[in-house]
Formats: structure tokens, sequence, C-alpha cells
């Protein structure tokens, strides 16, 4: 399955099939991801390790292990790890499209683009 070193962590696909994608994402210590939007998906996250602050469309949320949140499609959303121990989550995508390039990113702390190009 696809994984994929990021400046924050890394992501690897557990699970892939019509309408779904699931993947465990490890996000850095003081590290965190863009600002961004999904015009074809829904997420569920479940933290596994680590404390998650979760901003959903402007508000901020922290989230411990066995605890999850819920963003519905279109909304503005980031995870971040302000601890100073690795974080972990479990994310389950939905939705009729799951590719990595259904990505608008609203704020980047790596000065990446809007979106990604997808993958070969």
């Amino acid at each position: 399955m696809d994984s994929e070193e990021r400046p924050w962590g890394s992501w690897h696909v557990i699970d892939d099939g019509q309408g779904y994608k699931v993947k465990r994402i490890h996000v850095n210590p003081g590290a965190r991801l863009s600002y961004q939007t999904h015009e074809h998906r829904s997420e569920h996250w479940v933290v596994i390790f680590g404390v998650a602050t979760c901003v959903i469309n402007g508000e901020t949320i922290e989230v411990g292990p066995g605890r999850s949140v819920d963003v519905v499609q279109g909304a503005a959303h980031r995870i971040a790890n302000l601890g100073s121990e690795e974080l972990v989550i479990i994310e389950v995508q939905r939705g009729g499209y799951t590719g990595e390039d259904d990505i608008c990113r609203l704020e980047d702390d790596y000065g990446r683009e809007d979106a990604e190009a997808p993958a070969q």
C-alpha cells in the first residue's frame, strides 16, 4: 500500500476501496498539517497515541487517545501535534473520490501549493 513522508510526519494507507480509504498518520512533535478542505470526501479521525489539536471550521478541540473527530465534506480542517511525543491517528476517508489531489490548502507552514498533483 501507499505511504509518503511529509514535512510534518508521514501517512500510510492501511486499506483502500470503492468510496473509502483508511490511513495511519504520524505527526511529529510541534508539527501540523495544512489547513485544508476536500471537495469529494469527509474524514473521521481516531487518535491512537498522543493528543491531537484539531481545528475544524475555525473551532479548536483537543482529542486524546481513543477519542474521535468527524470532519464533514468541505469543512476547513487541520491537525496539529503540540506535544513532545509523536501523534498517531487513524483516518477514515469516505466519498466518491479519495485521491491525494483532492486538497485545497488554505494555509500551509511548508509553502506547498494549493493542491497537489495526482500520484503517478
